[in-house]
């Protein structure tokens, strides 16, 4: 089915994000999932022909340009099966933090180098007490003067050992809830900061994830991102944008294992046939093809509307529920497809299965949507 969101300059960012996959993640993609972390070169190599944060103004060094060339560069890393580097973080997570959020002088102190690679950010929310619980902070940013003294402890941070900046969520007064969350920009040079261990995940293992530790930090006032208190606010306005990006990632990830199933089953040779000449194959396939493009008709969907403003929180969540457990059964049946050869992990599938499973738990647990979607239709169901 033709796709009509993307142009043609769409098109031309296309071929150099798939040039730059080519040259720059495939040919040393294994040496990163042993090691557990990428390169910091990548990021300078990327934000040297402009993959970095292309929507950000051109003010600030930026392309200016709508959220379908981050769609971009999240499909053709999904259909490679690359989950790193973490360029969707920076780009279309951090970046908006920023560009929306932040004062003048953090825009052109921070934003450039986003844009350039130089630094390389993260984002602090899960605690080891509750991740989706963001209302529950126990990080604590007390103001001294013209400063805040931070204590406490995040994990499961991406990037966490590779960051050059932090956007940290902690509580800055004893209000509850959300309404005593603020976000500071963490400087991670900073005296007081410490990383932890780099976390030993099944999947997602180029990826380096952290523990990280805050033992009175001295964080500048200024540093503040946004209003003091709203922070909880801030980041529930962003809430859309990053749960598409989880779904516009699931389904191109499932259309990738797909098309890796169908060249299998072509080729391998079974009982004087092929693997796809066996009805039950024919039928794995047809299902599994039928549900992929249902998907992603309403993937684009929401794409659209998400460039035009009118993609809320809640129908995000819907479509974020609904393409990371399709992408979960699409990776186990294709595995299956693959038999011995799906669980050896020179083969894609084997570690598209693993990477697979995260999604279902990051931003935002399967079960936290099912919660926001059905307060929503209950809510909705009691208007007069």
């Amino acid at each position: 089915m033709p796709r009509t969101l993307f142009t043609a300059e769409h098109d031309l960012y296309r071929d150099t994000v798939r040039r730059f996959i080519a040259d720059e993640v495939l040919p040393h993609y294994a040496e990163w999932e042993e090691a557990g972390i990428v390169p910091r070169d990548v990021w300078l190599a990327a934000g040297k022909i402009g993959l970095l944060c292309p929507s950000v103004p051109e003010e600030y060094g930026g392309g200016g340009g709508d959220f379908l060339y981050h769609a971009v560069m999240i499909e053709e890393m999904a259909r490679v099966g690359a989950v790193a580097p973490t360029f969707y973080l920076q780009s279309d997570i951090i970046a908006p933090y920023l560009v929306h959020f932040g004062t003048e002088e953090q825009k052109r102190r921070w934003l450039p180098r986003m844009l350039s690679g130089e630094v390389v950010t993260a984002v602090g929310m899960s605690e080891p007490s509750g991740g989706s619980d963001l209302q529950n902070l126990r990080t604590t940013a007390r103001r001294e003067g013209d400063e805040y003294v931070v204590n406490g402890q995040k994990v499961f941070i991406t990037n966490g050992h590779t960051a050059d900046l932090l956007v940290l969520a902690c509580r800055t007064n004893d209000t509850p809830g959300g309404r005593g969350v603020s976000l500071l920009l963490v400087e991670t040079d900073t005296p007081g900061f410490q990383r932890g261990r780099k976390l030993d995940k099944i999947g997602c293992r180029a990826q380096d994830t952290a523990e990280l530790f805050f033992s009175d930090m001295r964080v500048p006032a200024a540093n503040l991102l946004g209003e003091e208190g709203r922070g909880f606010v801030h980041l529930m306005t962003e809430l859309a944008q990053e749960r598409l990006v989880q779904a516009v990632r699931a389904v191109s990830s499932a259309e990738a294992a797909l098309q890796w199933t169908i060249d299998y089953c072509r080729d391998r040779d079974m009982f004087g046939k092929t693997l796809a000449d066996f009805q039950n194959t024919q039928f794995v396939l047809a299902q599994l093809h039928s549900d992929t493009l249902a998907q992603r008709v309403l993937v684009d969907r929401c794409l659209e509307l998400h460039v035009r403003g009118e993609l809320d929180a809640v129908d995000a969540a819907k479509v974020k529920m609904t393409t990371t457990q399709l992408q979960g059964r699409v990776m186990d049946e294709c595995l299956q497809l693959f038999g011995g050869w799906g669980y050896m992990t020179e083969y894609p599938i084997a570690r598209a299965f693993v990477d697979a499973r995260m999604t279902r738990i990051g931003g935002g647990s399967i079960e936290v949507m099912k919660h926001i979607i059905g307060r929503a239709l209950v809510k909705d169901a009691r208007r007069p």
